[in-house]
């Protein structure tokens, strides 16, 4: 089970990756960013989604 403090890392990670991929000069290291940041919020989202006991917000 995620808690509070893992989503909150995840988040972190995330914006790790969207600011490495506006950074970065290599077109394709760019797009691989840009599909590892989609990844990684889908995760997160179905991960909070399966959370149980919890809402969103």
């Amino acid at each position: 089970m995620v808690t509070d403090a893992g989503f909150d890392e995840r988040e972190s990670e995330i914006a790790r990756y969207r600011i490495l991929a506006q950074e970065v000069t290599d077109p394709l290291a760019a797009r691989l960013l840009h599909h590892i940041v989609i990844d990684l919020e889908a995760d997160l989202v179905r991960d909070r989604a399966a959370r149980p006991g919890k809402a969103d917000g």
